[in-house]
């Protein structure tokens, strides 16, 4: 069942999967569209949200244009930082309204969450609504392997441990054959510099001993130290791509339009299963075959070193009986500190939607560490109330302190 608020683009959806399910599925799929979202939740097992409230025009250039009028610049703006508060405050009714209707018609549904920024909107909907939501990224299961392949060293024989939040989780263990090959890891680190667009990444690792999960673009705005207008050299020598998504969201659509186009008038469009999580959590599920994944979920002691209402990233297993998180342990106090810092954002994000308190959305910019390190008080104020008021229509009003 698909469902889309935009006809046009539900149609190209159709056409899409239409010509999937001919070419890899010997058309074994029955897929329908429909205009009614309730009817097309209704009886669901599963629901995939995907969903970009606002689009790359107007909202996101917003998210970008205003905040680079004080001087504060990003790179993605779909996590934390302001362009993830407002991303998150613009999505969050809407998913809210989602949980509504499939109350109404699928109460049993699993809400499998593709849509950023994934911990605000992952932790509102395990806390705001009866749903059973799980929060899923792709970045848990390529982490790894994209640090072992920086320093050209084998794939063969790796287990692995994460645990933290979204986008800053940390590869807590690194073994092969079962032994620790973490101390030759940070060896490499120190004594190579490793692949240009990975520098953020690897300076973390060799300060605070630890990989990351997401990328450097992603964590180049997730902490205070990177993007500095004080040190304009960072951003060469951590070859940090400000303004990163705009250029990302324009080169996507002018490839999806050329695809449309093919897909009219050749629509051989084949697909092979890839390491996306949903498919396999899926399978899990109908057959009883367990599958273990990184998913999002609300912490309730699984990190004791971080807030327990927090939404956190940690090891979980999918099966006929659901989905069951696994007990990560503490993690080594600098790293929960580093995530607590952008927890306190995730909180107050969702504090401000459900409250609806414009106080509420200026603490959460305040506490911001990339925000924070960058423009005073007043000016973090006087943005958000810019970037309110452009938003208009697509944010519910707000009331003044």
């Amino acid at each position: 069942a698909l469902y889309d608020i935009d006809a046009k683009r539900l149609a190209e959806s159709l056409t899409m999967l239409e010509a999937i399910n001919a070419n890899c599925n010997e058309n074994r799929a029955v897929i329908t569209s429909y205009s009614d979202r309730l009817e097309a939740l209704r009886g669901a097992d599963f629901v995939i949200n995907a969903v970009q409230v606002g689009g790359y025009d107007p909202c996101t250039k917003t998210d970008f244009e205003i905040p680079k009028k004080y001087g504060l610049r990003q790179t993605i703006a779909d996590t934390i930082g302001i362009g993830g508060i407002f991303r998150g405050l613009r999505t969050i009714p809407v998913m809210l309204d989602f949980a509504d209707d499939m109350e109404k018609v699928c109460p049993d549904a699993l809400f499998i969450n593709y849509t950023n920024p994934m911990s605000i909107l992952t932790g509102a909907m395990l806390r705001y609504t009866k749903i059973k939501t799980i929060g899923l990224c792709h970045s848990v299961q390529v982490c790894a392997s994209t640090l072992l392949k920086n320093f050209g060293l084998p794939l063969e024989g790796i287990t692995y441990k994460i645990a933290g939040i979204n986008h800053m989780g940390w590869l807590l263990e690194l073994k092969r054959n079962g032994i620790d090959i973490y101390p030759e890891i940070r060896k490499l680190a120190v004594s190579q510099k490793g692949p240009d667009n990975d520098q953020v990444r690897l300076e973390m690792l060799r300060t605070f001993g630890y990989y990351v999960t997401e990328s450097s673009e992603h964590n180049a705005e997730y902490m205070p130290y990177w993007i500095k207008d004080k040190y304009p050299g960072f951003i060469k020598r951590f070859n940090i791509p400000l303004d990163e998504y705009p250029r990302r969201c324009e080169a996507q659509i002018e490839k999806w339009n050329a695809i449309k186009n093919e897909l009219v008038n050749n629509p051989a469009l084949d697909h092979s299963r890839t390491s996306e999580y949903a498919s396999y959590i899926i399978e899990a599920i109908v057959t009883n075959k367990p599958f273990t994944f990184g998913g999002n979920v609300i912490n309730n002691g699984l990190i004791p070193n971080l807030p327990p209402e927090a939404c956190v990233e940690v090891m979980c297993v999918a099966d006929g009986g659901g989905i069951t998180p696994g007990f990560a342990g503490r993690l080594p106090e600098h790293l929960a500190a580093l995530n607590r810092t952008n927890i306190n954002v995730h909180l107050l994000t969702i504090e401000a939607a459900v409250t609806k308190k414009r106080e509420n959305i200026y603490y959460a910019a305040m506490l911001d560490p990339h925000t924070a390190s960058e423009l005073s008080l007043d000016d973090i104020k006087d943005m958000c109330d810019d970037l309110i008021e452009a938003h208009g229509s697509w944010l519910p009003r707000y009331s003044a302190c």
